[in-house]
C-alpha cells in the first residue's frame, strides 16, 4: 500500500511531491506517485465545535448557562472544505501508513491530530520535520523521519492549549458582555497585550512634564575644536544656568582627564520572527501582520528563505555547511554578488557561539535565506528578503572597530564632559544599505538618545582623528543654554508593543515564572501579530500612522476586567504560567489532564465574579450602542444583552491566529445611485452578518463587532470581482481563472481555503 503524506497548504505540498515523487500525476485535490500519495489540509479543516453545536439554547448568550465546560469538546468541520477533508478520508483507505507534513511545531502538530482524530484515522504516522522547503532538506528530513508517537508531549501540549484558550475565550467573554451589555472580547494572550497599551496609555495621560536646561561649553585646544555639557545636578533654575554660563564664558581651562578605548562591535543576532517584524516595521512601516505574511510568501511561495515563525536567534551544527552554500550562491548572479564575494566563510563555524548556539533552539533555527535564488519578488517581499540575507551576510564579515574618547573639560572649577565615537574599521557594517554613508572625514554627527528625554551624554560620531591629551590647554569660545522639557514615555508603535510583548515577563516578580518567561513572553512568534490584529478588529485600538492608540472601549475593557477581581487576566502572569506548563507538557514533564483541570476551575472562578461585578453605566458604552442603533457598521446585536444570536466571532479571541483586519463598507456607489451586486451571507461560523464590499476587499457587515471575515481585492495578480467573492462563498471556488508562472500562463482557480477567515489560494490545473 502506499504512504499519505498529508502537508499544511498545497503549496507545500506540491513542493514536497516535485522533490520525492516528481512525476505524481496531478488529480487535483491530490498528486498521485508510486510510492506516495500527497495532499493537504487547506489550513484548519477541523476545528472545536461552538457552543450551539453542543446544545442550541446556546445560540442565546444567558448568564445561567455559564460556565460552558464541555465534558469531552467536540470537534466541527469546516463547511467550506468538507470537501477536502472527504478526499483525505478516503485517500487514508487506500494507505497503509501516514506522514505529517504539517508546520513543524505545536500548531502544525494540532492541525494534522485534529484531522487524524475527526476521521478517525488509524495507520501508523511518521513525522516529517523540516524548516525550509528547499529539494535537499526535504530529502534529508524524510530520510530523518521519527515517528509521531515521539512528538505526543507535543501533540498533547497543542490540545491542552487549543482547549485551554477555548474554555476562557468563550467563557469570560460571554461573561463580560452579557454583563455590560457590550461586546467585550477576553482572552489569554490579547488581554494582557491591551493591558500594555492601557498602562503606556495611563502613563502619557499622568505625565507632567518638567522645564530643564542643558548648558554646552564650546572649546579650542590648538586645531581641535569640540564641545561638553556641563555636569552636575539637573538645572532648573534658568538664572543659575546663565551664571553658570557666564562663569566659564571666555575663560581658560584644561582637559581635565582624557581615556581612549577601542571597541569591537559584532553583528546583531539572527533575526527570530518578532525581531524582523520590529525592525520592518521600524524601517518600513510594515504591521506585525505584513511581515508574517510576506515572509511566509518568502518560505512557501519562492521557497528563498527557511520556515519564518521561530523564535531563534541561532543555527545548529547541521545548518553551518548549508550557510555556506547560501553564500556560495549569493557570491554569483545576484545584487548581493560584491559583498558576497568580500565575506569571509570561515567566520561562521560550530565554534562561534554567536551564530551556533543549538541549546537555543528548539523546534527551528533562525531565519536565514536559503541555496535558491531569488526571482520575480515583488517590491515589498524584497524588502523583506534584503533584511534577511544583510543580516546573514553579515555574520561572515569580521567585527568594526570604534576608538572611545571621554574627556573631561575643568574651566573656573566647573567640569563639562565629551564622548567621541571614532570609526576605525567598517567590519561587518559594509553589509549595511548605508554603509558608504558615514561622515565625512574630520566631520561628526550627533547620537542621542532615543528615549524620553535627550541624553546628557552626547556622543559625537566621527570618521577622522580628536586627537587631545589630558593637560592641553583650553579655552570656552562661548555657551550655549538650551531649553528642554522631561517627555513622556512614547506610545507603542507595533514594531515597540512587539518587543514589550516579548519581554513582558521580566516585570514579574517570580523568579522561577520570570526564568520560564524569559524566552516566550506573550503569546508565541507566530501569533503575535493576530493578536495585535484582533485587538484593531475589536476596536480596542486603532493605528494614527504608526502609533497604537487605546479606544474608549479598550480603556472600559481593561478597568471593568480589573474590577471584577479577575485582573490576572490582564496580567503576563497567567499566560506566563501556561507556557511554563505547557512548555513543560510538551517535553513530558506535566500532565496535560491537571493543567486542563486547574484551567476549568479558573473558568468557572471568572464567571462567578463577574456574575457579581456591579454592571456598567450606560454612558460608558453609549458610543457603541448608539453606532449600533443608527446601523452604521453592523447589525443590531442583542447578544450583548444575553437575549441575540452567538456571536463568538465578534466576542472571542481567534484561534486561528491569521485573519486579516476587517474591511470598512464601500459607500460611494451607494451613494451614487449605481446597483452593486448581491453578496452572500458571511460565511463565519455563528455569525449571521452580510458580506460587503470595501474599497479593499470583501468583508462582514458585523466587522464593528469582531468578525473578522475578508476576502482582499487583490490575490496573485487578480482583482477579486464581487461575483468572484460571492463564488467563493458559496461554491468554494471561482471560475477558471489564468495565472502567469514567470513567462508561461496556466490554468487554475481560486479557492476558499478557510471561511474564517476569508484566506484563499490557488488551486492550478495539471
Amino acid at each position: 500500500m502506499k504512504t499519505l503524506i498529508i502537508a499544511e497548504k498545497p503549496d507545500m505540498g506540491r513542493t514536497i511531491a516535485a522533490v520525492i515523487e516528481p512525476k505524481a500525476q496531478n488529480r487535483r485535490t491530490y498528486l498521485e506517485g508510486e510510492r506516495y500519495i500527497i495532499t493537504w489540509a487547506i489550513g484548519h479543516l477541523v476545528s472545536l465545535a461552538e457552543p450551539d453545536q453542543y446544545d442550541a439554547r446556546y445560540k442565546r448568550w444567558n448568564a445561567d448557562d455559564l460556565p460552558i465546560i464541555p465534558d469531552t469538546f467536540k470537534l466541527w468541520p469546516n463547511p467550506r472544505t468538507k470537501d477536502q477533508l472527504k478526499t483525505i478520508g478516503e485517500l487514508a483507505k487506500r494507505c497503509g501508513d501516514m506522514v505529517n507534513a504539517c508546520d513543524a511545531g505545536r500548531e502544525g502538530q494540532l492541525i494534522f491530530h485534529l484531522i487524524a482524530r475527526y476521521l478517525k484515522l488509524r495507520q501508523p504516522v511518521r513525522r516529517l520535520w523540516i524548516s525550509d522547503l528547499t529539494p535537499e532538506t526535504i530529502r534529508k528530513g524524510f530520510e530523518a523521519m521519527k515517528s509521531d508517537a515521539d512528538y505526543e508531549p507535543l501533540t498533547r501540549a497543542a490540545k491542552a492549549r487549543s482547549e485551554a484558550d477555548w474554555l476562557i475565550g468563550m467563557n469570560a467573554s460571554r461573561a463580560f458582555t452579557i454583563r455590560h451589555r457590550a461586546l467585550l472580547s477576553v482572552g489569554r494572550v490579547q488581554t494582557p497585550v491591551l493591558s500594555l497599551i492601557y498602562d503606556r496609555y495611563q502613563e502619557i495621560t499622568n505625565f507632567k512634564p518638567e522645564t530643564y536646561y542643558l548648558l554646552h561649553g564650546h572649546f579650542k585646544s590648538g586645531e581641535t575644536a569640540y564641545r561638553g555639557l556641563w555636569q552636575g545636578d539637573r538645572l532648573t533654575d534658568k538664572e543659575k544656568a546663565e551664571a553658570l554660563a557666564a562663569k566659564v564664558d571666555g575663560k581658560e581651562g584644561r582637559v581635565a582627564s582624557y581615556e581612549v578605548n577601542e571597541q569591537k562591535e559584532y553583528p546583531y543576532r539572527l533575526y527570530d520572527l518578532t525581531l524582523l517584524q520590529r525592525e520592518a516595521n521600524g524601517k518600513y512601516g510594515f504591521s506585525a501582520k505584513k511581515t508574517l505574511d510576506i515572509a511566509q510568501a518568502l518560505y512557501e511561495k519562492h521557497k528563498v528563505i527557511s520556515y519564518p515563525r521561530t523564535n531563534s536567534n541561532y543555527v545548529t551544527e547541521e545548518n553551518i555547511p548549508v550557510m555556506h552554500k547560501t553564500l556560495q550562491m549569493l557570491q554569483s548572479g545576484t545584487t548581493y554578488g560584491d559583498l558576497a564575494r568580500q565575506a569571509d566563510q570561515g567566520r561562521v563555524h560550530k565554534g562561534n557561539k554567536a551564530v551556533c548556539n543549538p541549546s537555543k533552539v528548539e523546534d527551528h533555527h533562525a531565519i536565514l535565506p536559503t541555496a535558491k535564488k531569488a526571482g520575480n519578488l515583488s517590491a515589498d517581499e524584497q524588502k523583506i528578503y534584503d533584511l534577511v540575507v544583510r543580516r546573514f551576510l553579515s555574520h561572515f564579515f569580521p567585527p568594526a572597530v570604534y576608538r572611545h574618547h571621554e574627556l573631561l573639560t575643568a574651566v573656573e572649577e566647573e567640569t563639562f564632559k565629551t564622548k567621541v565615537k571614532e570609526l576605525v574599521e567598517l567590519g561587518w557594517k559594509i553589509v549595511l544599505p548605508d554603509a558608504g554613508q558615514e561622515p565625512a572625514k574630520g566631520r561628526g554627527k550627533r547620537k542621542k538618545d532615543d528615549g524620553a528625554d535627550e541624553a546628557e551624554d552626547e556622543t559625537l560620531i566621527l570618521d577622522g582623528g580628536f586627537n587631545l591629551r589630558a593637560g592641553d590647554p583650553v579655552k570656552c569660545r562661548k555657551t550655549e543654554i538650551t531649553e528642554k522639557s522631561t517627555q513622556p514615555p512614547k506610545s507603542f508603535t507595533e514594531g515597540t508593543l512587539l518587543k514589550a510583548m516579548e519581554g513582558a515577563g521580566r516585570s514579574i516578580e517570580d523568579d522561577e515564572l520570570r526564568e520560564a518567561m524569559k524566552d516566550t513572553g506573550l503569546g508565541t512568534p507566530a501569533t503575535r501579530a493576530s493578536t495585535i490584529e484582533r485587538l484593531k478588529q475589536v476596536g480596542y485600538i486603532t493605528l494614527a500612522g504608526k502609533k497604537l492608540d487605546i479606544t474608549a472601549k479598550g480603556i472600559a475593557a481593561v478597568e471593568l476586567i480589573r474590577d471584577a477581581g479577575v485582573e490576572v487576566l490582564t496580567s503576563p502572569e497567567m499566560t506566563g504560567r501556561w507556557e511554563q506548563r505547557l512548555h513543560q507538557i510538551s517535553k513530558g514533564e506535566a500532565s496535560d489532564e491537571k493543567f486542563m483541570d486547574n484551567v476549568k476551575r479558573f473558568a468557572a472562578m471568572v464567571v462567578e465574579k463577574v456574575s457579581r461585578q456591579l454592571p456598567s453605566s450606560a454612558e460608558v458604552f453609549k458610543e457603541e450602542r448608539e453606532r449600533r442603533k443608527s446601523g452604521k457598521g453592523s447589525r443590531s446585536s442583542r447578544a450583548a444583552a444575553g437575549t441575540g444570536r452567538n456571536t463568538r466571532a465578534a466576542a472571542t479571541p481567534s484561534t486561528t491566529g491569521d485573519g486579516p483586519a476587517a474591511v470598512k463598507p464601500v459607500r460611494a456607489a451607494k451613494e451614487s445611485g449605481k446597483k452593486q451586486q448581491t453578496l452572500p451571507a458571511c460565511p463565519r461560523t455563528g455569525c449571521g452578518g452580510t458580506l460587503i464590499e470595501g474599497k479593499r476587499g470583501f468583508g462582514c457587515s458585523r466587522y464593528r463587532e469582531g468578525c473578522t471575515f475578508v476576502i482582499w481585492k487583490g490575490f496573485e495578480g487578480k482583482t477579486i470581482t464581487a461575483s468572484m467573492a460571492a463564488s467563493l462563498v458559496e461554491k468554494g471556488e471561482t471560475r477558471k481563472l489564468s495565472f502567469k508562472r514567470g513567462q508561461t500562463e496556466v490554468k487554475g482557480k481560486l479557492i476558499l481555503e478557510d471561511r474564517e477567515s476569508g484566506r484563499i489560494t490557488t488551486m492550478l490545473d495539471s
